[in-house]
């Protein structure tokens, strides 16, 4: 007895590569991606819905303008999109010229003092933690984001920067540890 072969897994390899040869097989990945993308924007911007909206939209007219440039170097597509749309926020925030500001809940902030070795913390100190974060350079306070409040593991934070896993975790630890510096210098 024969049966049809169907594909119920989705097949990144193969629909990418369709992409490549034509547009109009872009859709499955936008609507694969799409939620994914749309959060990580959306919480960078903390929570300006209309804004993420637009630069979603931003970054996947790029990926589907530049699919055909894209190379399987071993990482996830998702890695190639979340560079895209991470340079799609910078430029917006550049663009803006104005403080964007973003919620920070406390919990993320325990987290962070906790791995860089704080374990008594006040109020006070939370506020500390605020404006050190708030004086990194542009690189260091998107590692902070996405390690602790996009929650990101290891893996994903190295395939988005192009990096090792040991690179990404060793750049981490080295900013926990100007963290900690800076807040027994400020204490």
């Amino acid at each position: 007895m024969f049966k049809k072969k169907t594909h119920t897994v989705f097949d990144e390899a193969r629909q990418i590569e369709l992409a490549q040869q034509d547009h109009r097989h872009f859709g499955p990945l936008y609507e694969r991606y799409f939620e994914q993308i749309f959060r990580f924007i959306f919480k960078r911007l903390g929570g300006n819905e209309e804004v993420a909206g637009d630069l979603v939209q931003q970054c996947f007219i790029k990926a589907m303008a530049n699919i055909a440039k894209y190379e399987d170097r071993g990482l996830p597509f998702t890695a190639w999109l979340y560079r895209i749309a991470q340079n799609e926020v910078n430029m917006f925030f550049r663009s803006e010229k104005k403080n964007y500001s973003v919620e920070i809940s406390d919990r993320q902030l325990y987290s962070i003092l906790e791995e860089s070795g704080e374990s008594s913390v006040q109020q006070a100190d939370l506020d500390q933690l605020i404006e050190i974060i708030n004086n990194l350079d542009e690189t260091q306070a998107d590692l902070i984001e996405l390690r602790f409040f996009q929650e990101l593991s290891f893996k994903e934070i190295a395939d988005i920067y192009q990096i090792s896993e040991a690179n990404a975790k060793m750049r981490i630890y080295r900013l926990l540890e100007k963290i900690n510096t800076n807040w027994k210098r400020e204490s």
